[in-house]
């Protein structure tokens, strides 16, 4: 029986020490866990960095039209965006009144012609003399309203034609009480209807001192010149009001901004290539965005054309060539 008991524990001291044997090897083969998590995230993260690096050569670069400048800080003018519409300038704009009531012999202008002053507009029968008048215009300017037609009965007590002088008009911004605090009489604002581009500048001369009670709006006014007749009344406006000076420490160009992978970025240089950095805009004007965060003084960026290293960037991760 002794002899049997020695021979279990044999055993069973043989399989421990082969457990053991086993488990150390294992341990020599693979190495520290720590470490080898460590090299295999560095690996994948060199891997991700890779991925988002664009390169262009030198050619390529004045072939797209892509502009480098540097991160530097900026004085900002900042502005406010308004809406209106245009309206005559009322001290341009003539109402005619008969001068007796009578009946409407014949009518020579129609809404929108242009008229001089002096110039013909209808002719009339008095009802009292029974004697023909002529009703003219006051002033120089286009026809806007007109309420009359032969044959038909007017009064001498209401105007019906109405003239404006369109060669200088208004331009009436609607100002929100956000933005009443920033804007003052004397400020420049360039007014468009289509493209800033095609914006022209004047000066705001008015802004009334009350509330519209419905629109919650008080109202802005800008003379315009409209020598060449672009500006039609009626027609809708926007309006870029410039209101204060900043100064900020980082700044980019605002062409530089782009949205990437749901973030905001400005394509930095890298080595021989162009990498996404994210960053969080502050303050912005027409041509330049405050950094609050991701870039520093002096980085080298993309400030025109950033739109094709987007593209670049886009193809690469689908699988196209690779510069």
């Amino acid at each position: 029986m002794e002899n049997k008991n020695k021979y279990m524990y044999l055993i069973i001291g043989i399989f421990i020490g082969a457990v053991i044997a086993f488990l150390g090897m294992s341990l020599l083969n693979s190495g520290n866990p720590d470490e080898s998590y460590s090299n295999k995230k560095d690996e994948h993260e060199e891997e991700t960095h890779g991925s988002e690096e664009v390169k262009l050569s030198e050619s390529e670069l004045t072939e797209y039209g892509i502009k480098l400048s540097v991160v530097e800080s900026q004085k900002l003018q900042l502005h406010s965006d308004l809406t209106g519409e245009i309206v005559p300038d009322p001290d341009k704009v003539a109402h005619i009144v008969p001068r007796f009531a009578g009946v409407v012999k014949t009518v020579s202008k129609k809404i929108g012609d242009r008229v001089k002053k002096d110039e013909v507009i209808a002719v009339i029968e008095s009802n009292e003399s029974l004697v023909t008048y002529e009703v003219k215009s006051s002033i120089d300017g286009v026809v806007l309203d007109l309420h009359m037609t032969p044959g038909e009965l007017i009064g001498d007590d209401k105007h019906v034609v109405t003239i404006s002088d369109l060669n200088s008009v208004w331009a009436e911004l609607n100002v929100y009480q956000k933005d009443l605090r920033k804007i003052k009489i004397g400020q420049t604002a360039q007014v468009y209807f289509d493209e800033i581009e095609n914006a022209v500048e004047g000066k705001i001369f008015y802004l009334s001192p009350t509330v519209d009670e419905h629109t919650r709006t008080a109202t802005a006014r800008v003379k315009l010149n409209n020598s060449k007749g672009l500006w039609k009344p009626g027609m809708f406006i926007t309006a870029k009001v410039f209101t204060d000076f900043v100064n900020v420490k980082y700044a980019v160009s605002l062409n530089a901004i782009q949205n990437y992978e749901d973030r905001k970025v400005v394509f930095v240089k890298d080595g021989e290539g162009f990498r996404p950095q994210p960053v969080t805009i502050g303050k912005t004007n027409s041509r330049y965005a405050e950094i609050l965060s991701g870039l520093n003084a002096g980085q080298t960026y993309v400030a025109e054309g950033a739109f094709v290293i987007k593209s670049e960037l886009l193809k690469e991760s689908f699988g196209g060539d690779e510069h």
